[in-house]
């Protein structure tokens, strides 16, 4: 390697003073050692950047009990296919619990975002003990949400006000119903939640004429159809009918029965009706939208072809409860 000019021992320096080689020589290796501080400090200012891009978004997924007839509420199973799909999402590390809300209380720590299959009602997990108090905790932190199915039903009296304010919409009895039917899913919005998300048409018990935040502030529906008239077949009831969903109906509105929250907080929130028959999530764009709305309310970037996932039939037999033989 060439040698610097000035470099004690040089031609220029062995033609100087003894006092000036020494000023030279003493001003060399402290630029010498400058440099390789600053090498040094640069390597390990990277290093600790890297790490911090690199750290996975942890997501917790939560299951529910056993509930419903076989292929129905597929809770654990469900949760299962889901961590399996976002197992092979870089920058995301996935947690599944079963069988009812996580006995571990550090279970949450750290969570960028939930997700809750459950049953709702009374009996809905985040309604039992402290759990709202735990949830509310999160959510001040700006942990996202997400609820799917019968999980985005707490009651009147306790969860409907926070549920508002975490996801922006919740099913509320005698105003809000679940019928099933056919919703054909024809256009969507231009969202991180759609995307790569093509038209469907999908045979579930969609719940509809959800209670949403006042005027939809913060609101974006991302699935919408129109019911049919035969979602109103049934005699009023708690979650069958009811004169205002009646109405609407038969004036042919679309109804929102998937959506996305911003909160006021910088949280995210996400609800989706679907997820009653367990052989949906077999369904790509299905599926699909469910990963991306994780990914969105953990603050993940969702890819721009949505999350590519592959499940087979035989994956769809796994995990299931044993709920008995199903009916023919």
């Amino acid at each position: 390697m060439a040698q610097s000019f000035f470099a004690p021992g040089s031609v220029a320096t062995n033609n100087l003073g003894l006092s000036t080689r020494r000023k030279i020589s003493k001003l060399f290796h402290d630029h010498m050692k400058m440099k390789k501080f600053l090498i040094l400090f640069a390597t390990a200012f990277l290093s600790l950047a890297f790490s911090a891009s690199a750290a996975d978004k942890k997501i917790v997924l939560v299951a529910g009990k056993i509930s419903h007839g076989p292929g129905e509420h597929e809770h654990n199973a469900g949760v299962l296919l889901l961590k399996k799909c976002l197992d092979k999402v870089p920058g995301v590390k996935a947690e599944a619990h079963l069988n009812g809300w996580p006995a571990d209380a550090h279970a949450f720590d750290g969570a960028s975002t939930i997700l809750l299959f459950m049953d709702g009602g009374e009996g809905h997990g985040a309604l039992q003990g402290d759990h709202l108090q735990q949830l509310d905790a999160l959510m001040k932190k700006g942990v996202g949400l997400a609820c799917v199915h019968y999980a985005v039903e707490p009651t009147i009296k306790k969860g409907e006000k926070e549920f508002l304010e975490w996801i922006g919409g919740a099913f509320e009895i005698n105003w809000s119903v679940n019928p099933h039917w056919d919703a054909n899913f024809s256009t969507m919005p231009k969202h991180p939640v759609t995307r790569g998300v093509k038209p469907f048409t999908i045979n579930d018990e969609w719940y509809f004429n959800m209670r949403f935040q006042d005027g939809m502030k913060g609101v974006t529906p991302v699935l919408s159809a129109v019911p049919p008239a035969s979602t109103m077949s049934r005699d009023d009831g708690t979650h069958s009918g009811n004169p205002a969903v009646r109405a609407a109906v038969k004036r042919g509105e679309p109804q929102h029965v998937a959506w996305v929250y911003d909160r006021k907080d910088g949280g995210r929130g996400f609800g989706f009706t679907g997820a009653h028959f367990h052989k949906n999530w077999g369904d790509e764009n299905f599926r699909k939208l469910v990963l991306n709305a994780i990914l969105w309310t953990a603050k993940v970037n969702v890819p721009k072809n949505g999350v590519e996932s592959n499940l087979t039939a035989e994956d769809l037999q796994q995990n299931l409860d044993p709920k008995g033989q199903k009916k023919k």
